[in-house]
């Protein structure tokens, strides 16, 4: 750790608290068998790490990219929190920098809260006007966290009004074996959803006796009762 990542990490552990630390083990699956097995919580909460990396803002970007390597799960998001800053802020270069170095350290963005505060904020946003081969690379990875980039990412495409990538990969992830990679599905065509009715419509038209089923209620959770229940009987 260079000087910049250990005073952070100093001040994350003053702020630690066992009692939280114990249910976030819990609640991100860190015991032994659960998807997020072995991680290590100093137990603070979402807010308390997002104020941190503000503070901390002027961390040069490879301290950033230390911290990301630590342990400490509260210590990789808010690496996190300050990578997604220094992309919004930064130039061409200092963009594409961060987007290789976020996809070279997949390994470190590896439970579901670390994959939702980052992906589209570096994945998407730059290849917005780029090839998004490497989206289609990221979905058939062997690594459950860099399949969820892959779809979560397509976020950023949704808010600007393109859906294509969201409900190719949707497709091509219909036969994953994870459910939190059903949920990623479902909740990005349920964004689809909110901006483009006809387009979630026709995927689910498609697919809905294929698709999981938290796949499908993910889905339709903010559709009326009586579509809900039509498409459940569907399925």
């Amino acid at each position: 750790m260079g000087a910049k990542a250990r005073d952070i990490q100093r001040v994350l552990a003053d702020l630690a608290d066992p009692e939280i630390a114990k249910v976030s083990r819990r609640f991100f699956k860190a015991e032994p068998g659960g998807y997020g097995e072995g991680d290590r919580f100093r137990g603070i909460r979402v807010p308390v790490l997002r104020r941190v990396a503000r503070e901390h803002r002027d961390a040069p970007l490879e301290e950033a990219r230390k911290l990301l390597t630590s342990s400490f799960h509260e210590d990789r998001l808010t690496a996190l929190f300050l990578l997604v800053r220094k992309f919004a802020e930064g130039d061409g270069e200092t963009r594409r920098t961060i987007y290789e170095l976020y996809l070279t350290h997949t390994r470190f963005v590896n439970n579901w809260d670390l994959t939702d505060a980052s992906a589209e904020h570096i994945v998407d946003a730059h290849l917005w006007d780029k090839d998004r081969a490497p989206l289609y690379q990221l979905a058939v990875s062997s690594n459950l966290w860099e399949r969820r980039i892959a779809i979560l990412a397509t976020f950023h495409f949704i808010k600007q009004g393109a859906f294509e990538d969201t409900l190719r990969l949707a497709e091509r992830l219909l036969k994953d074996t994870e459910d939190l990679i059903h949920k990623a599905c479902g909740w990005m065509l349920r964004e689809v959803a909110k901006r483009d009715a006809a387009a979630a419509e026709a995927f689910l038209e498609a697919h809905v006796r294929q698709m999981p089923r938290v796949m499908l209620r993910y889905a339709i959770e903010r559709l009326p009762e009586a579509q809900r229940q039509a498409w459940l009987k569907a399925r």
